[in-house]
């Protein structure tokens, strides 16, 4: 008697797409098709490294992507839970039996910001990083650049961009917010040495092609703004009638299932847990990813589900390519008071950087194998997921 093939379709080639499919290989009766808008996989923690011409943030998903999953280079553009169906920008359809949504996040300009849609270049896209690269190009290097944002995005960019010349003002209300004091002041000081300029407390209230202007009446000169000051993710849930919390990430229980629908799991920075979405970042969107596929092959083989429980273990930034700081945190993603910095900060961002492209391609060669600890104490919501717990 043959064995009935379960098809499952995960949308988005992230780093929580690539590792959920990979998971999933781990059964030979599953028919994996991964959707993606670009045929190379793109590394967003190296972005800021290609604006600055040290590295081209993308690999080839031949090394990291398992050869059981078809790669569809396509946009999804509404998803009909009630059909199962999945209609691509190309006006193809892809069927599924379980879907895994794994769109990512995205970096937009702010609408509210005049100025911004025009004359601001966000960094958290590879098209973005690409234009932006071009118009740096374009300037020469002593000409003043704006970085708005003080997050990690925002450090990173700055530090990378002062390292290779230029002449950085970092605008922002605060530096590192994420951050424990110790590590805030391991962060400015570096930038500092390089020659950035910081501008904290601060608000951008318009943007021109040649200046910010901020809400206190200043003015900072700027050839080029670079914003970095936020995330948003793409509509896809909200477009297709799905609940989604204030930011569109789609609302699932603790088992990542939709509230919606039992066959739609939710896999990275585009999943909000019981409204409690954890911090977007590549650190957890591939424990999230690793729990939506094995919440897919539990309900494929029948057996209990698991609920959330990933760890953090603190916070890893780049400043230039000879420095860096580690923020340590409690496994809840808390900041502690205890980080690292310097040379031996930068050596171990890097390991991470790699480490993260090693973590892919092992788990494509051997499923199952990629391990992250638990034990990120959540606050748990009342929601449906024991509803789900039988198989389909």
């Amino acid at each position: 008697m043959t064995t009935p093939t379960t098809r499952v379709v995960v949308i988005g080639g992230g780093y929580a797409g690539v590792l959920a499919a990979n998971r999933l290989s781990q059964r030979s009766d599953i028919d994996i098709t991964v959707v993606n808008p670009r045929p190379t996989f793109v590394e967003r923690i190296r972005l800021h490294q290609l604006v600055a011409g040290n590295d081209d943030a993308v690999a080839d998903y031949t090394t990291i992507l398992t050869d059981r999953a078809k790669l569809v280079v396509d946009s999804a553009e509404r998803i009909d839970s009630t059909a199962h169906k999945v209609r691509l920008a190309s006006g193809a359809t892809l069927v599924y039996d379980y879907l895994i949504y794994a769109v990512g996040s995205t970096a937009p300009t702010p609408a509210e910001v005049p100025g911004a849609s025009e004359f601001a270049y966000p960094l958290g896209e590879l098209e973005a990083a690409q234009r932006l690269t071009a118009r740096m190009a374009g300037i020469p290097p002593h000409a003043p650049v704006v970085v708005v944002g003080g997050g990690l995005t925002g450090i990173e960019a700055a530090a990378e961009f002062a390292e290779a010349g230029r002449n950085i003002t970092l605008v922002t209300g605060a530096l590192g917010p994420t951050l424990a004091k110790g590590g805030r002041r391991s962060v400015a000081r570096r930038l500092k040495k390089m020659g950035v300029t910081i501008r904290d407390n601060a608000t951008v209230a318009r943007i021109d092609a040649d200046r910010i202007h901020l809400r206190d009446g200043h003015e900072v000169p700027s050839a080029v703004t670079v914003w970095t000051a936020g995330f948003g993710v793409p509509k896809l849930a909200a477009d297709s009638g799905l609940r989604t919390d204030r930011l569109g990430r789609l609302l699932t229980d603790e088992t990542l299932t939709s509230l919606d629908d039992p066959t739609i799991i939710a896999a990275g920075d585009a999943a909000s847990p019981s409204g409690q979405p954890l911090r977007m970042s590549c650190q957890l969107a591939m424990p999230l990813a690793s729990h939506a596929a094995d919440t897919v092959l539990a309900r494929i083989a029948g057996t209990k589900t698991r609920t959330l429980s990933p760890a953090s273990v603190g916070q890893c930034i780049s400043l230039g390519r000879h420095a860096g700081t580690i923020q340590m945190s409690r496994l809840n993603d808390e900041a502690l008071p205890m980080h690292i910095g310097g040379h031996l900060a930068a050596s171990i961002k890097e390991s991470v950087c790699k480490g993260t492209l090693s973590f892919l391609a092992k788990e494509a060669r051997k499923p199952g194998s990629y391990f992250w600890p638990r034990g990120g104490k959540r606050q748990k919501t009342l929601t449906k997921h024991n509803a789900w717990q039988g198989n389909r």
